[in-house]
């Protein structure tokens, strides 16, 4: 299903994995157009490749590029942001919006290093938009418009949700959906163990287990029903489903899952307040 074209240049600063995958998503929905992307990496083989596989333009400039475009994605990681900031400052025009992927970079410390009133989106996507499956959080800057979130919203809703909220609670974000990935990756691996443990060979464990948790995400999402029923319509009286819930539930895994994104929310915090204290200096 085609998306509304961007009829915008938009420039990457950083070609990384996320980057990439929402380059993807743009062309394949046919948001964007090769020949209005320049990506900027400090690779030259990884800009040989997006060369090659989607025909945009690339460099290793990213002053002229910010220069050029309508939408600069902030893509580079946040340890060389501090380096990235004042190439973008340079070039970014007035009438142009900034849209950061990097992990834990406050707006605030964004905004100090640009122009005065650059306006600035700040989001939190997961690795599953790679896969056109991720989530997404948008946040406003102070000087970001109505139309610069619905125009941030467009790129993301090319490879998976959005959903618009409060920068106050992007760490949040990152302890569930944004490491969330990594909780799922364990639980899935957890069951392909138990699938192995009760005879099954471990491909088709992993299988199983892989799609079981895919399944049962898409069903939740496509019926609306709160969870706790979609769990109620599996366990049968005296069943199988509640033999492995009572275990589950006897091994506080309600618990161990909010203490580990309560754990993830926190860390994601002071890693902002540690990068926003070195965009300071």
């Amino acid at each position: 299903m085609s998306a509304a074209r961007i009829d915008k240049n938009i420039a990457f600063l950083g070609a990384g994995n996320m980057a990439g995958a929402l380059l993807r998503g743009l062309l394949a929905s046919g948001a964007a157009a090769p020949e209005r992307i320049w990506c900027v990496d400090v690779r030259p083989e990884r800009l040989e490749e997006l060369a090659r596989r989607y025909g945009v333009r690339t460099g290793s400039d990213n002053r002229e590029a910010a220069a050029w475009a309508d939408v600069v994605v902030l893509a580079t990681k946040p340890q060389v942001f501090d380096r990235l900031l004042p190439d973008v400052a340079a070039g970014l025009r007035p009438e142009a919006l900034a849209i950061s992927i990097a992990a834990g970079i406050p707006l605030s410390a964004i905004e100090a290093r640009l122009p005065e009133g650059a306006r600035v989106v700040r989001t939190m996507p997961n690795t599953p938009a790679i896969v056109d499956a991720g989530a997404t959080a948008i946040a406003p800057g102070s000087h970001a418009t109505a139309a610069d979130v619905a125009l941030a919203k467009q790129f993301f809703d090319c490879v998976g949700l959005t959903v618009v909220l409060d920068e106050s609670l992007l760490d949040a974000v990152t302890g569930l959906s944004g490491s969330g990935p990594a909780y799922i990756f364990l639980i899935i691996e957890a069951l392909s163990d138990a699938g192995v443990k009760v005879g099954l060979h471990r491909d088709s464990a992993q299988l199983l287990a892989a799609q079981t948790v895919l399944g049962s995400a898409k069903l939740l999402l496509e019926t609306g029903e709160h969870p706790g029923r979609l769990k109620d319509q599996v366990t049968s009286p005296g069943g199988t489903a509640i033999a492995g819930l009572h275990t589950l539930e006897s091994g506080s895994i309600r618990k161990t899952l909010i203490d580990a994104v309560e754990s993830a929310t926190a860390r994601s915090r002071q890693l902002g307040e540690e990068m926003a204290k070195k965009l300071a200096r």
